[in-house]
């Protein structure tokens, strides 16, 4: 019997698979795993119901405490994001493939599956993590070349269920952290996208009046919200309620994918963009303007190998020790100001923090503002003798 574990979402591109996988691959015995990281239960729930009817065994594994603080904490203290992207899927991906590989030890499995594309990013996620082991790594999609159109086509003719149509051919990825839409005309450049795709965010121009949120923080993670303390799930919960009845967190981008193509995307992420804008803010309280300017490029790192899936390369555990280092003094809280699609910081306030209201004021005399003057004297040395030069 040749046993395969297959990354399975329940969407298109993952039920068409299983088919496939005896169709073409041998594989007599599919065994289906989904993981709970933040999805709708709805989606959990018919994932569940379509494996049952067309895989032999089904796994679903809650992982989201698991996502929040192994994953989405270390992304909030790096400042994640990629060419303006709030990393969300991205960062999911690598968990998600552990507990497949997970399931497969366990089920003594031949071959390890999922359902990407060879023009996507997800691939190598899955695949840095799948091939990290002895079994053998299979990929559908990309091996035998298939079009959305095609599977959409095959899956009607084998009585398989699928939300996407010809004339709604959406391509939805969703975790507690971000929801990404892709697919169909929504590729184009372009294209206006239709309000339907969004489900988190309300339009702008339907958004409430200005509110105004305090975000508690310790050790660079949250902790609360306007005052109340709750695990990192439920705060992501709540932010995202929050901010998405004010339209914020939508972003829409052209983005240049690993392999060197360039996609446009569509992500809401209302939690993700609040909580990012007010630690940022939070760090530039507390660091010393050298730890800032170092860490910018930490943090530009990180990112670019958290967007990879190379959360097993030891320079991303290098940087976690850098960055948690610095987050021993990035306590405090932010007042942000939710209002038609803005997030605003509106104030700040840390134990640590390294302004002195008494040194800054233009109204104090603690420090002799003469002695300046010796440091402008110096200050810009080099260019004036360069330019006497001239």
């Amino acid at each position: 019997m040749k046993k395969v574990v297959l990354a399975y979402s329940g969407g298109l591109d993952t039920s068409v698979c299983i088919p496939l996988l005896k169709e073409h691959y041998g594989c007599d015995y599919a065994i289906t795993v989904t993981v709970d990281v933040g999805q709708p239960a709805k989606e959990i729930e018919q994932a569940e119901k379509k494996a049952e009817k067309i895989s032999q065994k089904h796994y679903t594994i809650d992982a989201k405490d698991e996502f929040v603080k192994d994953y989405i904490f270390p992304l909030i203290k790096a400042n994640g994001s990629y060419e303006g992207y709030v990393l969300g899927t991205s960062i999911a991906r690598p968990l998600i493939a552990k507990k497949v590989v997970e399931v497969a030890k366990k089920e003594k499995a031949q071959v390890l599956a999922h359902g990407c594309t060879g023009k996507g990013n997800d691939q190598l996620r899955f695949e840095t993590i799948f091939r990290s082991t002895s079994l053998d790594v299979v990929a559908p999609m990309r091996d035998m070349n298939l079009t959305r159109e095609w599977e959409m086509e095959y899956a009607k003719k084998n009585g398989i269920p699928v939300a996407a149509t010809r004339s709604k051919p959406w391509s939805v990825d969703e975790n507690i952290w971000s929801r990404s839409i892709e697919g169909g005309r929504l590729e184009e450049p372009d294209f206006v996208p239709p309000e339907e795709i969004f489900e988190w965010t309300v339009s702008p121009e339907n958004a409430p009046v200005a509110q105004i949120i305090d975000i508690g923080f310790e050790n660079g993670v949250p902790v609360s919200v306007n005052g109340e303390k709750s695990d990192g799930v439920s705060l992501i919960r709540k932010l995202n309620i929050i901010g998405g009845a004010h339209g914020v967190g939508r972003t829409d981008m052209i983005e240049d994918r690993v392999l060197g193509i360039k996609a446009r995307e569509n992500y809401e992420h209302p939690a993700a963009t609040i909580l990012l804008m007010a630690h940022k803010d939070l760090e530039k309280l507390v660091l010393t303007r050298d730890e800032l300017r170092f860490k910018l490029i930490v943090d530009d790192t990180w990112s670019e190998l958290a967007y990879k899936g190379l959360v097993d390369e030891p320079l991303y555990s290098d940087l976690n020790a850098f960055i948690d280092k610095t987050q021993e003094r990035v306590t405090g809280s932010v007042k942000v100001k939710l209002y038609k699609g803005s997030a605003k910081i509106i104030a700040r306030n840390s134990p640590y923090a390294l302004y002195s209201a008494d040194i800054s004021s233009f109204d104090s005399k603690t420090i002799d503002q003469k002695d300046a003057e010796g440091f402008c004297k110096y200050h810009g040395f080099q260019a004036r003798l360069f330019k006497k030069l001239g």
